[in-house]
C-alpha cells in the first residue's frame, strides 16, 4: 500500500477521513502506517443549505487508521470550480 501513494508525493489530494471529513492539501509525505502529512491544506465542508465552506489547516498530519480513502486532485478542474455554488450533504461517517 506504502509503495502506492510514492506518486502523490508533492501533489495534491484529497483525502476522505473516517468520520467523514474531506481534507485537500499537498501531500508532503507518509510512514509505513499511512500517517500522511499534508501541507497548505484545508477541509471542505459541505452543506445542503449553503456552499461549501473551506476551512483552512494548513501543515496537518492525518493519522492512517483515520483515512478511508486518498485520491489525486486534478487542479485545473478544481481551480475551475465554484465552491460557493456546490451543495451537497455532508458524508456520514465511514464504518469498516
Amino acid at each position: 500500500m506504502a509503495s502506492a501513494l510514492e506518486p502523490y508525493v508533492n501533489h495534491t489530494v484529497s483525502v476522505i477521513t473516517a468520520d467523514g471529513r474531506n481534507i485537500v492539501g499537498t501531500f508532503k509525505g507518509f510512514d509505513q502506517t499511512i500517517n500522511v502529512i499534508l501541507d497548505d491544506s484545508h477541509e471542505r465542508v459541505y452543506s445542503l443549505n449553503s456552499g461549501v465552506e473551506q476551512v483552512m489547516l494548513g501543515l496537518y498530519i492525518i493519522r492512517g487508521d483515520n483515512i478511508a480513502v486518498i485520491g489525486m486532485v486534478d487542479e485545473e478542474i478544481d481551480s475551475k470550480l465554484d465552491f460557493s455554488n456546490i451543495k451537497a450533504e455532508p458524508l456520514n461517517p465511514i464504518v469498516h
